[in-house]
C-alpha cells in the first residue's frame, strides 16, 4: 500500500520525523518497503506569472517571455515551450536555482539573454508525460515558492503488509496505528448522515446471504458527471498510484484508500429491474471494466439486474453499467463480502484488483454504511445531485468473541513486567472494549481487527505497543547437564566426518520434490502429496535422497564441475495406514574421475568398487555384506543390497542406463542409499591379546561357475569357524586363458595366527584341505592348478 505522508498527517501528527515515523511502522509490524520523496530536490523556483510573449528575432520556436516572478520587476526569460501563453502561470527557475542535475545562470540564446527558465514538470523531476511547460491553475499565488506550493516536501511510503493486518490497508487504518504507536490524538474526517433529498431508491434483494452478510445503496440523482475532481483529491490519488478517471469513479477510489471499503458505483439508467447479489449461473458471461470478456464459474459472486450479471461482486465492475460522462444518476453500493467467497476467484480470472486484495483480507463490516455515506457526502460536494435513502439488506455478520487476556501470562511469556494498569492503559491505546475480571481482562476486538481471536494475539499487540526495541535482550538461564553417550552409539557426525575425509561434500536439499523424480527413482512408492504446495515442482514429500542429489549433480555439470561428490543426511517420507513414517537415511553420488586431475595417478572414471569401499569405511568395524539385487533405478549388472547381519541397509550401484539417458548425463554416477540408524550402532570394544607370533599366510585358488558369488565362498569358510584363522579376503578374479568360459578363478589370502603357539606346516597345510573340502563340497570347487 502506497500513500504520501502528508496525507497521513493530516489525520494524526506525531512529532517523529519521516525516518522515525518509518522505523516505528516497520517495528510495529507494518514493514515500510519504500520511503521515497514525492519530487528530486530543487531550489530557487517560484510561480511565476507570463505577462507578455513576443517572437525571438533569430529563432522561430523560441519565445520571449515577460515574467512576473513576485519581486515587482518582469524578468526577460526565453522559453521553447509550445503552451506557453500570456497569463499562463508556471513554474520560474530564476537566477541561482538550482534544479536536477543542473544550476540556473544568467544566458542569452541566439543573442537574446534570459534570466531563468520556464519549467516543465520533467525538469522539476515530477513524473508527468505532458509535453510543454506544467501549467498551473490561475489562483496560483505569484512568488510562492512552488515546492511549497504544490506540496512537493512530502514522502511516499510504500507499506507491506502481512495479510493478516487488512485493518491497515487504508489511511484511517494506518492513522489509528500511529495514534495508538505514539499517543498521538486521531482527526479522521467527520462522517455525518447525508441529508435525503429524493425520493428514489432501487430495489435490491441478496440470494447468497452467506457470500454476502451485508448489503447497503442509495441512488444520487441530479449529478454533473463531467464535473473536475479537486486538486486535492487528485493529489492524494496520484500520490498513491491511483490514475484519476473521472470524478465519480475518483471518489470511489478515494474513499476506498481513505477508509478501506470498497464500493462501486453504476449508471442507474442502465440497470434494469432488482438489483440481485447472486452465485453466477454456469458458463456465464461477463464484459468487465477493463474490456475483459471473462467466463464465470457458479462459485462466483456477482451483481446482477434483471438483464444478466452487472458486476464482479468484491472484484470488478462491468462495463455495461459503468458511469460515464453523460451518467445523471448513479447507484451506489457498498457491502461486506465474506472472504472465502472472493478469495482465489480474481487470480482464476487473471485479475488483480484493489477493492479483491481488500475483501479477500476482510473488511470492516461495521463500517460499510459509513463508506457509502463519505462517498455520498463528497459526490454531492463535488458533483451535485440528489440523494435518496439508503437501502440495507443484513444477514448474519461475523462475531468478534471475547477473549480473555491474563496479565501475569502477557509478562512470562514477554519477558517484561506488565502488571493491570499497564496493560489497562496499552488496552486503551488500541480502542478495543475491555472490563477487569479480577487480575484478568475481557478484551473484546474492534470489528476492523480480523486478527485478534486468541490471547497471544492480544500479547503480541502489547509487544508492539509496549515496543520492541523497549524490551530488553535478556540471555536464557538454564541448567546445562551432560547427556550420556552411550559406547555403542556413534554420532551422524562420525559418518560426515569418515565421507568428508573420503573426499566427499555435504549438501542439504529441499524435503519437497517433483513428483517425477519419485516415479524415476523410486517407482511404486506411494509418494505423501502436499495439498497447497510452495511450487508445482515441490508437490510431494521425498521417499528417496537420489532425486535431490540428481539435481545437485546437473547443477554442478551445467556450471562444467567434471568430477562431484556429494552426500546428504535427511528424513524420507513414506505414507503408511495411520499418516506416514519418517525414516532418516545417508546417501552418497560420486560421479567423473576417481581421483582429482593429477600427475601421479592415470586419470580413470569411477566405478562400483570405487563406492562399494566407501559403503564399507562407513560400516566399520563392521562387516558389511553385498547381495546382488536389482533396483529400478540401478544398474541391472552394477547393483547391490548393502546388509549388516540380517539388517538391510540399503542400495548401491550405478545408475539405471534408463535415467543416464533421461537425465541426459555423460556418463553414470554412482550412488548409495543407507538407513541411518543401523549404522550409528558400534561394538563395543573388548580386550583381546596381541600375538607376537608370525601370521602364516596361504593363498587359495579355485575354480567355481561364474554365477557363484565370491561373497558366498566368503561367507561359508568364515562360518566354518576355524581355529587360528585369523583372516580371509578375495585378491583375485580371473577369467580368461586357461579357464572354461563358463568358469571363474577366485583366489583367497587365508592368514593363519595364534597368540600361544606357531603353526606348523602340517596344521596349515590341515586347515587349507579343511577348507578346501568345504568350497568342494557346497560349491563344487576344484583347486586351480
Amino acid at each position: 500500500m502506497k500513500f504520501s505522508e502528508r496525507w497521513l498527517r493530516s489525520l494524526v501528527n506525531p512529532s517523529l520525523d519521516s525516518a522515525a515515523l518509518s522505523h516505528l511502522l516497520t517495528m510495529a509490524g507494518l514493514e515500510v518497503e519504500a520511503l521515497e520523496p514525492v519530487a528530486a530536490e530543487f531550489s530557487g523556483v517560484v510561480v511565476g506569472r507570463v505577462v507578455a510573449v513576443a517572437p525571438h528575432p533569430d529563432a522561430d520556436r523560441l519565445r520571449v517571455c515577460q515574467v512576473d516572478a513576485g519581486s515587482g520587476e518582469a524578468l526577460q526569460i526565453v522559453c521553447g515551450a509550445p503552451n506557453v501563453h500570456e497569463g499562463a502561470r508556471v513554474p520560474c527557475a530564476k537566477i541561482g536555482a538550482k534544479l536536477p542535475g543542473f544550476e540556473i545562470k544568467q544566458a542569452k540564446l541566439r543573442g537574446v539573454a534570459s534570466a531563468g527558465m520556464l519549467c516543465s514538470a520533467r525538469e522539476l523531476g515530477l513524473i508527468d508525460s505532458i509535453e510543454g511547460l506544467l501549467l498551473l491553475p490561475a489562483e496560483a499565488p505569484v512568488g510562492l515558492d512552488i515546492r511549497d506550493y504544490l506540496h512537493l516536501d512530502d514522502t511516499l511510503y510504500t507499506l507491506k503488509l502481512t495479510p493478516n493486518r487488512s485493518d491497515c490497508l487504508s489511511l484511517a487504518g494506518v492513522a489509528r496505528e500511529v495514534a495508538a504507536l505514539t499517543e498521538t490524538p486521531l482527526d479522521l474526517p467527520p462522517i455525518a448522515a447525508t441529508p435525503v433529498t429524493s425520493t428514489r431508491t432501487q430495489s435490491v434483494e441478496v440470494a447468497a446471504t452467506r457470500a454476502c452478510p451485508l448489503y447497503c445503496g442509495r441512488v444520487i440523482e441530479q449529478v454533473n458527471a463531467m464535473a473536475a475532481t479537486p486538486d486535492w483529491m487528485l493529489e492524494r490519488l496520484l500520490r498513491s498510484d491511483v490514475r484519476p478517471i473521472s470524478a465519480l469513479v475518483d471518489i470511489t477510489n478515494y474513499v476506498l484508500l481513505e477508509l478501506g471499503q470498497p464500493l462501486h458505483a453504476f449508471d442507474a439508467a442502465k440497470l434494469s429491474g432488482t438489483v440481485r447479489v447472486r452465485m453466477a449461473q454456469p458458463a456465464e458471461n461477463l464484459r468487465l471494466l477493463n474490456e475483459q470478456a471473462v467466463v464465470l464459474d457458479d462459485d462466483m459472486l456477482v451483481i446482477a439486474d434483471d438483464t444478466g450479471a452487472q458486476a464482479l461482486a468484491g472484484i470488478l465492475g462491468g462495463a455495461a453499467s459503468a458511469v460515464d460522462d453523460t451518467t445523471t444518476t448513479v447507484f451506489l453500493e457498498a457491502a461486506f463480502f465474506d472472504p472465502a467467497a472472493i478469495a482465489g476467484r480474481a487470480r482464476r480470472l487473471g485479475l488483480s484488483t484493489d477493492a479483491s486484495h481488500r475483501f479477500e483480507r476482510g473488511v470492516d463490516f461495521a463500517a460499510t454504511r459509513s463508506g457509502l455515506e463519505r462517498a455520498s457526502q463528497l459526490i454531492l460536494e463535488i458533483c451535485g445531485g440528489a440523494a435518496g435513502a439508503i437501502t440495507e439488506i443484513s444477514g448474519t455478520l461475523p462475531q468478534r468473541q471475547p477473549i480473555v487476556l491474563r496479565p501475569a501470562r502477557a509478562s512470562k511469556v514477554l519477558g517484561i513486567a506488565l502488571d493491570a494498569q499497564h496493560v489497562a492503559r496499552l488496552l486503551s491505546r488500541l480502542h478495543v472494549s475491555f472490563s477487569a475480571e479480577g487480575e484478568n481482562f475481557r478484551v473484546t476486538p474492534p470489528s476492523y481487527r480480523f486478527d485478534l481471536s486468541i490471547e497471544e494475539d492480544l500479547i503480541e499487540e502489547l509487544a508492539r505497543l509496549y515496543g520492541y526495541d523497549n524490551i530488553p535482550a535478556q540471555a536464557p538461564r538454564a541448567n546445562l547437564t551432560m547427556l550420556a553417550q552411550p559406547e555403542q552409539q556413534r554420532g551422524v557426525d562420525a559418518l560426515r566426518a569418515q565421507l568428508v575425509a573420503r573426499d566427499y561434500q555435504e549438501v542439504i536439499t529441499y524435503s519437497f520434490v517433483d513428483a517425477a523424480w519419485e516415479a524415476s527413482f523410486a517407482p511404486g512408492t506411494q509418494a505423501v502429496a502436499l495439498k497447497n504446495p510452495i511450487a508445482s515442482q515441490m508437490g510431494v514429500m521425498r521417499s528417496t535422497l537420489m532425486g535431490g542429489l540428481m539435481d545437485v549433480l546437473r547443477s554442478n555439470l551445467n556450471r562444467r564441475q567434471e568430477r562431484v561428490r556429494i552426500f546428504e543426511t535427511g528424513r524420507c517420507y513414506h505414507a503408511v495406514a495411520d499418516g506416514f513414517d519418517q525414516p532418516q537415511r545417508l546417501a552418497g553420488l560420486i560421479y567423473g574421475g576417481a581421483v582429482a586431475e593429477q600427475w601421479g595417478t592415470a586419470a580413470r572414471g569411477v566405478d562400483y568398487f570405487d563406492l562399494k569401499a566407501d559403503v564399507e569405511a562407513l560400516c566399520w568395524p563392521l562387516s558389511a555384506r553385498f547381495v546382488k539385487a536389482e533396483h529400478p533405478a540401478l544398474h541391472p549388472g552394477q547393483s547391490a543390497q548393502v546388509w549388516l547381519g540380517e539388517t538391510c541397509l540399503g542400495w548401491l550401484g550405478a545408475l539405471h542406463p534408463r535415467l543416464v539417458q533421461q537425465y541426459d548425463l555423460p556418463s553414470a554416477p554412482m550412488w548409495f542409499e543407507l538407513a541411518l540408524a543401523p549404522l550409528l550402532a558400534r561394538p563395543v570394544p573388548r580386550h583381546a591379546a596381541q600375538s607376537r607370533l608370525q601370521p602364516v599366510r596361504r593363498d587359495l585358488a579355485v575354480v567355481v561357475d561364474a554365477s557363484v558369488n565370491a561373497q558366498d565362498l566368503l561367507e561359508a569358510m568364515q562360518s566354518a569357524a576355524i581355529p587360528g584363522l585369523a583372516e580371509l579376503a578375495l585378491f583375485d578374479v580371473y577369467r580368461g586363458k586357461g579357464i572354461d568360459s563358463d568358469k571363474k578363478s577366485l583366489a583367497f589370502r587365508v592368514l593363519l595366527q595364534d597368540t600361544q603357539k606357531t603353526f606348523t606346516d602340517s596344521e596349515v597345510d590341515a586347515v587349507m584341505a579343511q577348507l578346501t573340502e568345504l568350497l568342494k563340497q557346497k560349491f563344487n570347487a576344484q583347486l586351480r592348478s
